[in-house]
């Protein structure tokens, strides 16, 4: 940090500079005598839109440039949605901080339809997401589950020009863009369980740099920390830093967390399920002691052959 002003790196797509500019604004609320500065970075995944995730090398594709600007002390922290985050941080830098999550479901969006099971068969569903495609696969096998490409804008416009009958997104990106008004349907976790940390913004800052680091405590969300260091220690031990066929969802109940995980095959021919219950006290313990279940019950082999298909 220099003196009293904090540099906020960030992407420059719609969600990312909403993601920034409301850490932005809770930082200055929390501390009204601090200048916060937005800088925007352009990274390996905005730039190459003609390879998958998984080609670039998994989610690294959308940090790698911020985070060496953060080690570089050209930005004073980062701002991500959590979901994005690899698995792995590089040396000198860790995410202390996660603010309040918002709603963490998939929306379901169609312009004649309620939930997929109103659909007719042979029906065209979009989705860009493994995770997302191996369960409606599987939940709803008459539909035919299939790709669907670009922004937000890009993908409400296919689905109106009838390119689809529906479309899933995260609920949280929706509405923190303005669209929550195009969600049909909140789909349950148990027809499509969330991506590990979706709707959850985390904060990356460099080690040892206490004084930013005490600024950040003022805008961190304690429940959404208890149930991201669940989820996070799932996804650590499954190695899910790559796009992967993988949803991992942690619920807060007074002192108890419930987590569920779940890994697919990507055609949804099958999916491999479970859950822990424990102390909150106990949340990383439980997410690693979920993840070696859904190892020992085959995810392993699945999430190998995933990765072996680059």
């Amino acid at each position: 940090m220099s003196g009293e002003r904090i540099r906020i790196g960030t992407r420059g797509s719609k969600l990312a500079l909403w993601q920034a500019h409301h850490v932005k604004d809770q930082l200055q609320g929390a501390h009204p005598e601090l200048a916060v500065e937005v800088v925007t970075i352009t990274t390996t995944g905005d730039r190459v839109q003609d390879r998958s995730l998984l080609q670039m090398g998994g989610k690294g594709a959308f940090v790698k440039e911020i985070e060496e600007a953060l080690l570089g002390e050209a930005i004073d922290i980062a701002v991500h949605s959590m979901k994005d985050v690899p698995v792995s941080l590089p040396d000198g830098l860790h995410l202390p901080v996660v603010g309040r999550r918002e709603d963490p479901r998939d929306g379901f969006i169609a312009n004649d339809y309620d939930h997929p099971r109103e659909m007719p068969a042979g029906s065209r569903l979009g989705s860009s997401s493994l995770r997302r495609k191996c369960q409606l696969m599987a939940r709803f096998p008459e539909l035919e589950v299939t790709e669907i490409r670009g922004n937000v804008d890009t993908r409400l416009r296919k689905l109106d020009e009838g390119q689809y009958g529906a479309i899933v997104l995260a609920a949280a990106g929706l509405r923190r863009l303005g669209w929550a008004e195009r969600i049909t349907t909140l789909l349950d976790p148990a027809d499509s369980l969330p991506a590990m940390g979706q709707g959850t913004i985390g904060i990356e800052c460099r080690e040892g740099d206490n004084a930013t680091l005490a600024r950040l405590r003022a805008i961190e969300d304690a429940d959404t920390a208890i149930r991201t260091r669940a989820e996070w220690a799932l996804n650590r031990r499954m190695q899910g830093g790559c796009e992967v066929p993988m949803g991992g969802y942690a619920e807060l109940d007074g002192d108890q967390l419930r987590v569920r995980g779940l890994v697919g095959e990507p055609d949804g021919s099958r999916l491999i399920e479970d859950e822990v219950n424990g102390a909150a006290a106990d949340a990383e313990a439980l997410g690693t002691e979920l993840a070696e279940r859904l190892l020992a019950a085959g995810a392993e082999a699945v999430l190998a052959q995933v990765r072996g298909r680059v």
